[in-house]
């Protein structure tokens, strides 16, 4: 299974998701990110997060999701934050789409701690998520009862 995490920049939340699902995932799903107005590199901090965090950092980028036009994925999931007044647009034909806002670590202002607190606590929300969609049942679900626990799961 083939999950895309898709945000704005493509630089951190997505970054983020990627990497983490990658770092928990079992064999057979694999998470990928792009951004729909891609800065082109990856915030150092959410490099360093993950660093931190004993998360493999190796292959990460900024991408487009032109990058996927020929291997489209099987679950979108969006992770910009609506509050924010973020675009984010949802297609790739008929994979299931779902939306986990999370607010942005980068637009967080203050000393080193406070700033580094926010993307740790982003990272433990994204980890909260990832653990509760790889613990789903796949092989009992349907694809609207995936789409009811994808929805569940942008909640947590």
């Amino acid at each position: 299974m083939r999950i895309l995490f898709m945000c704005t920049a493509n630089s951190c939340r997505s970054i983020l998701c990627e990497a983490l699902f990658n770092h928990l995932a079992p064999p057979g799903f694999t998470a990928i990110s792009s951004g729909s107005f891609p800065k082109g590199q990856v915030l150092p901090r959410s490099l360093s997060t993950l660093q931190q965090a004993g998360i493999a950092v190796a292959g990460l980028s900024s991408k487009g999701n032109d990058a996927f036009a020929d291997n489209p994925p099987d679950i979108v999931i969006t992770v910009c934050d609506k509050a924010a007044g973020e675009s984010c647009p949802v297609y790739f034909g008929p994979a299931l789409k779902a939306h986990w806002g999370l607010a942005d670590p980068s637009d967080v202002s203050g000393d080193e701690a406070t700033i580094d607190a926010a993307f740790r606590a982003t990272l433990a929300q994204i980890e909260r998520r990832c653990r509760a969609f790889l613990d789903l049942p796949f092989p009992t679900l349907g694809r609207d009862q995936l789409q009811r626990e994808l929805n569940r799961i942008g909640s947590l």
